[in-house]
């Protein structure tokens, strides 16, 4: 799993030649799409421009992300991967305050439900957010940065030098 935001795209096969896609993509936060048909795409791939060097980049760093996050997610724990997922949403959010549920945010991170309210209520009693009703607001950036692993600035720093 990962997450996309406004610096990458979904359909990355379309870049890799492929025709079929096994990958399903959701919107956890409201916001623009833009949808290009894959004929349209390809034929503007092939002309090896600004954008075949774009996808290029992004499906590099796509890969890196989610062989680091197979890896975060065998390595460290529930608390440490949350942190981590909220900062990687809260970068793609356009504010400090989006919609998330338990519900969804256990199936990101692989756990039950109730582990999710536990790890939910640890960072709030911290103040490192502030939870209520599907609503999350980041009110400590730096400090989740530090409940973070370092998963995420491995993440992030390849995505910003990239």
């Amino acid at each position: 799993m990962a997450t996309v935001g406004n610096e990458g795209m979904l359909g990355v096969g379309a870049f890799l030649g492929l025709d079929t896609y096994l990958w399903q993509g959701m919107s956890q936060i409201p916001g623009r799409v833009l949808q290009v048909h894959a004929d349209a795409f390809q034929e503007e791939l092939e002309r090896g421009g600004t954008l075949y060097r774009m996808v290029q980049r992004y499906t590099h760093v796509l890969l890196l992300k989610v062989t680091q996050t197979a890896a975060c997610n065998r390595l460290h724990s529930t608390e440490q991967r949350c942190c981590k997922w909220l900062l990687l949403t809260h970068d793609r959010a356009a504010g400090d305050e989006f919609p998330l549920t338990h519900e969804f945010l256990s199936v990101m991170l692989g756990v039950r439900r109730a582990g999710v309210t536990e790890v939910a209520s640890r960072l709030q009693k911290a103040g490192l957010i502030h939870y209520r009703r599907g609503r999350l607001t980041v009110l400590d950036r730096p400090g989740l940065e530090a409940y973070s692993c370092e998963c995420y600035a491995t993440i992030r720093s390849e995505f910003d030098r990239i």
